[in-house]
């Protein structure tokens, strides 16, 4: 069963506030994202022992390094091991917090994506050799500003992939952004079978403005109650 958690650095940069306020709301978990103005690749190892401690005096734990692996550009040599090498260290800090989820992306989207669709599946090739021989899961987020914007677009590159250590983070908020199908039912049963997190904010397209905009829970375009009754009943 999935449990609650908060991305801290939409809290604070301060990490012990970020966990008190995130356990006030009911958190048991926190995703790292940025913590004291360090991103998270850059984080030290004594950094992430501190952590580690501010998360143990409050029975918290770790669900997910939110890593910035593969916002970069599709073809740019020098980026791409840079990358890499972010996802090797991302997956070292998640097995530091006892975390198995690395976060990633495919590429900014610089135009059309089906005729750089075979290029992002041999994107993937090496990160998957390292996801098997450091055990970790990358989990794939749909994101309008990278190629794969939707659910469905995220599902199809895993039966591509065939792997699982690659599995996907599911935001229907991105999925609004990006302008698509409705993100439930269509985006989440595109992916309800490889979902291995899940991100929860609302958002609402402007037809005038031709712009997509954030908005509380539940008032925004998203069948919030369905989507959630839907997590209830897949467990």
């Amino acid at each position: 069963m999935f449990k609650l958690a908060a991305i801290t650095d939409e809290i604070s940069q301060d990490f012990a506030l970020a966990l008190d306020v995130c356990k006030e709301y009911g958190g048991e978990g926190a995703e790292i994202r940025s913590v004291w103005d360090t991103r998270v690749q850059a984080l030290t190892d004594q950094q992430v022992k501190d952590m580690q401690r501010l998360l143990d005096e409050r029975g918290m734990r770790v669900c997910c390094i939110a890593s910035p692996f593969f916002k970069c550009d599709l073809g740019d040599a020098q980026q791409y091991r840079e990358h890499l090498d972010i996802l090797r260290r991302c997956i070292e800090i998640s097995h530091a917090f006892g975390a198995r989820i690395v976060r990633g992306f495919t590429f900014w989207r610089k135009g059309p994506l089906e005729p750089v669709w075979s290029r992002i599946v041999d994107g993937f090739g090496e990160p998957v050799k390292i996801l098997r021989e450091m055990d970790a899961v990358l989990g794939i987020e749909n994101e309008h500003s990278c190629y794969l914007g939707t659910g469905g677009e995220v599902a199809r590159l895993l039966v591509e992939l065939k792997d699982p250590h690659v599995g996907a983070v599911w935001d229907p908020a991105n999925q609004v952004f990006a302008h698509a199908e409705p993100p439930y039912p269509n985006g989440y049963e595109a992916v309800r079978e490889r979902m291995v997190h899940f991100h929860i904010k609302d958002a609402a397209w402007n037809q005038a403005e031709g712009k997509s905009h954030c908005t509380p829970i539940g008032e925004g375009d998203i069948d919030f109650r369905g989507q959630i009754r839907a997590l209830l009943d897949d467990g």
